[in-house]
């Protein structure tokens, strides 16, 4: 086929804010920092350093903590029982170092990885990096994966897709999904391990699952043991943010949010600047949440009393205040103060997300400033169409290109239709011709007798219709006489698109690596190319 990539604005996949944000419209300018490019990360390496491992905490707050020796000394204690490659060692300690800086995507714990671009976020990180380190070799770069350890909506995660098939663990969560248990997964893995059957590859996947699910207790420890055993030899550090230590050094930003709820009117003044796109979050009052193992609901502030939602748990100002100096940990910021907390921790200076992800951040600027730290620039993920060499020459076959495959299957059927016609079909020129026609019976009317104007108007009312009646019965007609090969195209297109989806977003890694193996992610890691922003096509074996 023509062409192994197609721009993420003629996808058709891409919502209007992000096709504007790729093309740097200029209504969204001040909504970010940088635009990712290779040669802006100069300026936001030089204004990250002034601002990590110290920035400026709100007014009033004592001596600060070593933000780098806090996060070397969690990730080395994290660490402690995986069995961690030479470069993602290295990577932990260089934390500790000024000139060491990361690039950061943020997953939730799907089981068994979830959908394919799991991988494509980490991977277009990894990359990132390995490009910044070529071009400003003075500085270390690492990529990080921040594990969404404390979401608590265990219904978008307790799946996934295998060749259409839906695994679905049932169980009842209502904590934190980082600290579930995996208890019981072991009969969901034996139900899996009968559909993919006992090639090599089949096995090693196996050994994956259950090496990450069955001999580690809890959700969080199992997703680290699965990303470490993909990418560990790219040097990837997989943080788990729901810690204590970590969580001290937010403490100002918290008391800030839950007393003088500064994040509330900022964001809302931004996503009034957004109307004419789509909102993807709305702020809280407070945007926090109060967590303990099996609980983790928002915070609210009623009648001068603290209350944690859908419990009797309250707390006077001096109370909250003083569980959040000691326990900072039974605090977990949402989806608006989550990003500030993890801007706050570490040495970030770009992060990667899809569309949505992309979105909400562009609503946070304004509220990054007020709280006096850096705010990050903002890159897409790549986004990845994984066709095998069969389907490639059935494309070919067909006369399609990679274009015609994004296309709504409407739209695809009826344009191959009107190509494939022995006879035109599209009677565009006949209904030009016949509206110029008109055009001139309403001069002539214009110069007689207007009287006749509603008549002629209803004329070419009529003619226009029989024209159009008459082009969707020939359609129709074609689209019977061509079934056949309508009908392969519309296979391939379901095969490469389930459900009339992007495949990144159904498919699980594990159904690509049966028939690839340990190549599928080197080819991966070694074709995509994080900032050039084109949705690849990689055609596999």
């Amino acid at each position: 086929m023509p062409t192994d990539c197609i721009s993420y604005q003629n996808s058709g996949y891409f919502s209007p804010l992000m096709n504007d944000y790729l093309d740097q419209k200029t209504n969204l300018q001040s909504l970010y920092n940088r635009f990712p490019t290779l040669e802006n990360f100069e300026a936001q390496i030089q204004e990250k350093q002034t601002n990590f491992p110290s920035p400026t905490l709100p007014e009033g707050e004592g001596v600060e903590i070593n933000k780098r020796s806090v996060l070397v000394s969690v990730l080395q204690k994290q660490y402690l029982n995986v069995e961690t490659t030479v470069l993602t060692k290295q990577n932990i300690n260089a934390l500790g170092n000024t000139n060491t800086f990361t690039v950061t995507t943020g997953h939730q714990l799907n089981l068994f990885s979830g959908p394919l671009y799991f991988l494509y976020k980490i991977i277009s990180t990894i990359n990132l990096t390995t490009e910044l380190k070529a071009k400003y070799p003075t500085y270390n770069f690492v990529p990080i994966y921040w594990m969404a350890t404390e979401d608590h909506d265990f219904e978008e995660i307790n799946y996934f897709n295998f060749k259409g098939k839906k695994f679905h663990w049932n169980r009842e969560s209502t904590g934190p999904v980082g600290r579930l248990s995996t208890e019981g997964l072991d009969e969901f893995l034996e139900i899996f391990a009968l559909e993919i059957g006992s090639s090599l590859n089949a096995n090693t996947i196996k050994k994956l699952f259950e090496d990450s699910y069955i001999k580690h207790d809890n959700l969080a420890d199992a997703t680290r043991h699965l990303a470490n055993v993909l990418f560990g030899t790219y040097g990837l550090v997989i943080l788990d943010a729901d810690n204590q230590d970590l969580k001290r050094n937010f403490v100002p930003f918290v008391k800030e949010e839950l007393l003088h709820q500064s994040s509330h009117p900022l964001v809302l003044e931004t996503a009034e600047k957004l109307k004419d796109y789509t909102i993807q979050v709305n702020p809280r009052e407070i945007n926090l949440f109060y967590i303990e193992d099996n609980l983790r609901e928002r915070i609210l502030f009623e009648n001068g009393k603290y209350k944690v939602n859908h419990t009797k748990i309250e707390f006077s100002e001096t109370e909250i205040l003083t569980l959040l100096e000691n326990h900072p940990e039974k605090f977990s910021p949402n989806v608006i103060m989550r990003p500030l907390y993890q801007e706050v921790i570490l040495p970030n200076l770009c992060y990667i997300g899809g569309g949505g992800e992309i979105a909400y951040w562009l609503e946070l600027k304004s509220f990054f400033a007020s709280a006096k730290v850096t705010f990050p620039m903002l890159l897409l993920r790549n986004s990845v169409l994984l066709a095998t060499e069969k389907q490639g020459k059935k494309a070919d076959k067909l006369d399609l290109i990679w274009k015609d495959l994004f296309s709504k299957q409407a739209d695809l059927v009826n344009s191959k239709t009107k190509q494939f016609s022995e006879f035109p079909i599209d009677l565009t020129n006949l209904k030009e011709q016949l509206q110029k026609q008109f055009r001139a019976l309403h001069e002539i009317v214009n110069q007689t007798d207007e009287s006749f104007a509603g008549a002629v108007k209803a004329q070419e009312v009529k003619q226009i219709k029989g024209l159009e009646n008459l082009e969707k019965r020939l359609l129709k007609a074609q689209k019977r006489k061509l079934s056949d090969v309508l009908q392969r195209i519309t296979e391939l297109q379901n095969e490469l698109f389930p459900n009339q989806s992007l495949q990144e977003r159904q498919a699980n890694f594990s159904e690509f690596y049966l028939e690839n193996g340990e190549r599928l992610i080197p080819k991966l890691i070694n074709q995509l190319k994080p900032l050039e922003c084109n949705f690849d096509i990689i055609i596999l074996p």
